[in-house]
């Protein structure tokens, strides 16, 4: 192929951004911050996004779609959540352009056209909906709300990196409302339980199911859990969120229902969300020097087939062959290319679908025809092996559900190796700057001390696992109590 590679080992970042590019998953836009999702890279994402959307509707959830615009008034009604985000919004002043007299063939913003009220692009969703959630809930009898939104959403970042970190981003938000916090706790839970089904089973990334510390929460909630991944350079990716917050939205927007006892009380609340940053995640634990690996549950293509040949009567032969297998493939539920283009070498095509990650490649020329076999290779072990025909067709589709799991385990093994349990600050230090992993360390439980460390090493609490083992040990800044270990480390 026709670019440059970058080696992870020697600059990961720049390797990141150059798979990014050259598999034609995304590109930087004329707008500055934002990105482009190309065809190849959508497909990927509408895998993820479908496979979620499944998930939402098994768990009672429904679609809905709330305005992208929140005027000012009611974004500042939530303060903590207004305070949260206030840095990151963008805001629309005005509704109109005209011509500008003084430049000829230019626009400018015209002054007579200033909103009575700013509005911001909304950077999260929850004070539009809990302004209408308002006129949908007056009985114990409307409740539970369940819902989910696909949008984008403006965050207005300084530093950016495609899929990762943009100024607008694709997501989901869920939105719920409950007569009891009990109810409210236990769906927080259980979308947190979703999306690590999802990050473990689709995208075959281990990760680990924990609870933010006070200063990493989100603004406006009473807790946030969150799944952290850990991707190829030892760095945590926080991959999925879900929120708790309390009566904190039903009390700023006066959402209140009629229990059936009679009684008025506010509603309970939740939030959740992913967002394309789960295409970083799932390009950098996985991805080789190579280019992109994908597991098969979310590959656009399972298998790409592609024929060798040297006249156009053998291509005949093998297109035969080839469609048949096609075919046969497609009702296993594979989605099959035949790649027949005669524009480019197999050597060209053989690299190009290495790139772009397609889990199986069948290669068929006429002396495969002759012995009756052809040559299946794996992306994510670039093995290769000769299977005779007969059996292709049951052995690729079987090779679907080995490589799904061989990557996870990889993964797995290597956040394992990756993962130090810290005793003082020198071991901390070591795990943080020399080995580049988790550092798994008592914390005494304060911001200070959590604000300390991250100023004096940039390691940030991940979260504080939900199977955290009780165990008495010392802080290892202050030497004060602790009764367990919690995650550390570098993190996007």
């Amino acid at each position: 192929m026709a670019f440059e590679k970058v080696k992870r080992s020697e600059n990961y970042s720049e390797w990141y951004n150059n798979l990014v590019k050259n598999a034609d998953l995304a590109e930087h836009s004329a707008v500055k911050g934002c990105m482009v999702i190309k065809p190849y890279g959508y497909a990927i994402w509408e895998k993820m996004q479908q496979q979620l959307d499944r998930m939402f509707k098994e768990t009672g959830h429904s679609n809905a779609y709330f305005p992208l615009f929140v005027p000012k008034s009611l974004f500042e009604k939530e303060e903590k959540n207004a305070e949260g985000f206030a840095k990151e919004c963008a805001v629309v002043t005005h509704y109109r352009l005209k011509n500008d007299p003084d430049h000829p063939g230019k626009l400018m913003v015209d002054p007579n056209s200033k909103l009575e009220e700013e509005l911001i692009v909304r950077p999260t969703s929850e004070a539009i909906i809990w302004n209408t959630y308002k006129n949908w809930i007056q009985s114990y009898r409307d409740l539970p709300i369940l819902i989910n939104q696909w949008a984008n959403v403006v965050r207005w970042e300084m530093r950016t990196r495609l899929f990762l970190r943009t100024a607008e981003f694709l997501w989901q938000e869920g939105h719920t409302a409950h007569a009891t916090k009990e109810e409210a706790i236990a769906e927080t839970v259980q979308m947190l339980e979703v999306y690590a089904d999802f990050a473990e089973n689709h995208m075959a990334v281990p990760v680990i199911k924990g609870v933010k510390s006070e200063n990493e929460r989100f603004a406006g909630a009473d807790d946030t859990y969150c799944i952290e991944g850990m991707m190829q350079d030892g760095k945590a990716l926080q991959m999925g969120t879900s929120h708790f917050l309390g009566q904190n939205f039903a009390k700023a927007f006066d959402v209140k229902f009629q229990s059936k006892e009679g009684k008025l009380d506010f509603v309970w609340a939740t939030s959740w969300g992913v967002s394309t940053r789960l295409m970083g995640a799932l390009i950098m634990v996985h991805s080789d020097d190579e280019g992109l690996v994908l597991p098969p549950k979310l590959a656009p293509i399972h298998v790409v087939i592609v024929p060798v040949y040297k006249s156009d009567e053998e291509l005949a032969k093998v297109s035969e062959k080839a469609l048949e297998i096609k075919k046969a493939l497609e009702l296993h539920g594979l989605t099959v290319k035949f790649d027949c283009r005669d524009t480019y070498k197999p050597g060209f095509k053989f690299a190009e679908w290495e790139l772009k990650g397609v889990p199986v490649r069948i290669a068929l020329g006429p002396r495969d025809l002759d012995n009756q076999t052809a040559e299946v290779a794996r992306r994510d072990t670039k093995t290769k092996e000769t299977i005779a025909l007969d059996s292709l067709v049951p052995h690729v589709a079987g090779l679907m559900d080995t490589i799904q799991n061989d990557l996870f385990a990889k993964a797995a093994a290597f956040r394992a190796d990756k993962t130090f349990e810290a005793n003082n600050w020198e071991e901390f230090l070591d795990i943080i700057n020399n080995k580049e992993g988790f550092a798994m360390a008592h914390w005494d439980g304060t911001g200070e001390t959590e604000e300390k460390i991250k100023e004096m090493t940039k390691a940030t609490i991940r979260c504080i696992p939900l199977d955290m083992k009780q165990e008495s040990g010392n802080c290892v800044l202050t030497g004060k109590p602790s009764v367990g270990r919690v995650v550390f480390a570098k993190a996007y």
